[in-house]
Parts: structure tokens; sequence; C-alpha cells
């Protein structure tokens, strides 16, 4: 079953019991047992019938054993964190999401779980970051928003030779462009708000794993922590995956064309994009991507100048999040990674005059003369 097909008719396609060619909503809190212990469905915080659909249907998109419907990406992020102990050490993408950076540092640390950030574009420094304790490898690749592109394979061997999981956030990428567990990881993450609901009208997390075992022991976390997506999100979700491969061609179309518009104007001092030649890891990111995504940061003079745009522009919703089908633009050292302190971000080249926009589907035409009006 090739991709369009796979996302259309993976998992479970069609309600078993009413033939429905779209899963139903069943808005459920409890089943009825036929006897004591004996029962399909128990409770919907252990499992429901359309949340399993789209678990089902994640873990068969990105090629895993076993898939997780979470309340948002966060609360993803949270419970894969959370199959680890107090003692243990894991090493991040230094250029990470800011909310990850938020909750590893400021909540699992609480737990004593340790987490070192190193930029694990440099194989050899994720090498000198393993200890003793280390228990894992947390990959973001293109990370969030400096678009930096990790070697999976190479981090996947590593991973493997030292026993230690390998976990990738795959939100900018997606399931169309990119599989990370046929390179080696043992989970992957989505924030699912975003390509993949890609109609900013849900906030999901979506977790895959690459074996049972695992699976057993996340919806252990799962069900005993309870962060669950509802049975109307799930259907959402559900939806958006239907039609993720003809969106994601068509943004990196419209993205193709900014990014030339972008490397033309007096205006914009350095653009991060996987697509161009001299991006950092472009052939890493060619060898195991089948695309380069919509998502572009640039910078311009100042702080000042980046809000002045963010401020003219009219078709591209200055807004957090990404990945919709309405063009966004946002500041991130201002708005997703401002919990990042301003003396780090520098360090990890998040400039003050960093703009970050997830270009949608609309006409090319007018996406281009806003940003033109914007940056004069």
């Amino acid at each position: 079953m090739r991709k369009k097909t796979k996302f259309i008719h993976g998992g479970i396609s069609r309600d078993p019991y009413t033939g429905a060619v779209s899963t139903p909503i069943y808005q459920v809190s409890t089943y009825k047992q036929d006897g004591v212990g004996n029962f399909k469905y128990e409770y919907s915080r252990t499992g429901n019938p359309t949340r399993e659909s789209l678990e089902k249907l994640i873990a068969d998109i990105e090629g895993g054993s076993r898939g997780f419907a979470f309340g948002s990406g966060m609360a993803a992020i949270t419970a894969v964190i959370q199959l680890f102990s107090a003692g243990d050490h894991i090493i991040a993408t230094d250029d990470v999401y800011g909310g990850t950076f938020r909750v590893m540092t400021k909540v699992l640390n609480r737990f004593h779980i340790e987490v070192t950030f190193v930029d694990t574009s440099d194989l050899e420094k994720v090498k000198e970051a393993i200890k003793p304790n280390t228990k894992a490898i947390y990959v973001e690749t293109p990370t969030n928003p400096l678009l930096k592109i990790t070697d999976l394979k190479a981090i996947g061997e590593l991973s493997k030779e030292k026993g230690l999981k390998f976990i990738v956030d795959n939100t900018f990428s997606t399931p169309y462009w990119q599989n990370p567990i046929k390179l080696g990881a043992d989970i992957v993450l989505h924030s699912a708000t975003k390509y993949l609901g890609g109609h900013s009208d849900v906030v999901a997390g979506l977790v895959v794993v690459n074996d049972e075992a695992l699976g057993n022991d996340l919806h252990f976390v799962q069900n005993s922590t309870g962060g669950i997506l509802g049975p109307q999100d799930s259907w959402l979700l559900i939806r958006g995956i239907k039609t993720l491969g003809i969106r994601m061609e068509e943004i990196e179309q419209n993205t193709l064309e900014v990014v030339k518009f972008l490397q033309k104007h007096s205006a914009v001092q350095k653009i991060y994009y996987p697509g161009l030649a001299e991006h950092p890891g472009h052939e890493i990111h060619k060898s195991q991507s089948e695309g380069f995504g919509g998502m572009i940061s640039f910078t311009v003079e100042s702080e000042e100048k980046a809000l002045d745009v963010v401020k003219k522009v009219h078709y591209f919703t200055l807004a957090e999040s990404l990945g919709a089908v309405e063009s966004l633009i946002s500041v991130p050292p201002l708005m997703t990674h401002a919990s990042i302190p301003r003396e780090r971000r520098h360090e990890l080249g998040i400039e003050d005059g960093l703009i970050r926009i997830s270009v949608g589907i609309e006409d090319i035409e007018d996406l281009l003369e806003d940003l033109e009006a914007a940056l004069q």
C-alpha cells in the first residue's frame, strides 16, 4: 500500500460494527461487559474505538508496532519521558522546541531525570555526552526553529550500539516525508496539532513505538496518567491525516517559491531551510527524507524590524503553532522559544530578529505579495 492510500485505508479504515467508511465518534466513557473481565472495551481512558482507529492509523503510516494518542504534543512527550526513572540521563537536541526544553528543565527535572542538551547534528558531541546512566537520545530533525539536521541513521546505530532508546520528534517532516523507525528510531513523536491535523482545529499528540514490549510499557503510562485524546479530537485527526499527502506536496511547492523570494530580498539577512544546498545537513536530509517541508526561518536586522514585519502581514497570520492550511508567522524568541533564556537563545543562534513562517496552501502570488509589502 503506497503512502497516500495508506493515509486513507490504513489502521481501522471502516467501522467494524456498522460498516461506516468514516470512523464514528464513540462519545462514551464506559462499556457493557458480558461478564466480569469479559469485554472488548472497559473504560475510555484505557481504550476507545475512535481513538484506537487513530492509534492504529499512525502506527501504520509510521511503520511502527503500536500507536498512542494524547491530549497534546506536550502530553505525548511527557508520557514518553515517564518511561524513564529517577537517576536516568537523556541526551537531547539543543535546538529543541521551547516547550520541550521547558518541561525537561522545569518539570521532569523534579523527578531527577537528567537531560543534557547537545548539538545532535554533530555525532562526536553526542558520543561525548553519553554517561554510564544515559538511557536515551532525544532528537528533533529538522529542529525548531533553526531547522538543524541530525543524521538519523547514525544516531540509530549509535543508540543500538550503546543500548539506548532512540526518540525522534518527527513533527516538522511528518510521516509523509520521513519515517524515523526505518532508520533506527525506537519511538517517534508528533505534535499532531500541526501537520497531521492540518486545520488549526485540534490539539493532540501522537506516539509510535517499534516493538510490542515498549508499547505495553507506554500503554501502562498512558492508562495510569490519563493524558488521553478524546474521541472528537481523534476523529478530527483521522480526517486530517487523510489529506496529509496532498497538503504536504502543495505546501512544499509554495515553500520553495517563498524561499526563492526571500533569497532575493535585501531586508533578509539569513535563511534557514533544509531545501537550500548551502543549508548545513542538506545532503543528510535528502538521504533520510523525501521532502523539505513547509517551515522557513529567516532573520531581519532587529527585533523591532521583526515585529514590524509580523504587524504588516495580512495572509500570514501571527499565531503560535504551524503546519496548517493557512500560512502562519511568528517571532520565536518572543513566542515559541520565550521560555528559553535570552543568553541561551543567542548561544543556539536564535537571534532577536528571527522570524519563522509556516507556509500554507494559499495562492502563492498572494503570499509573495504579502511578504513583499511587510518587508518594505
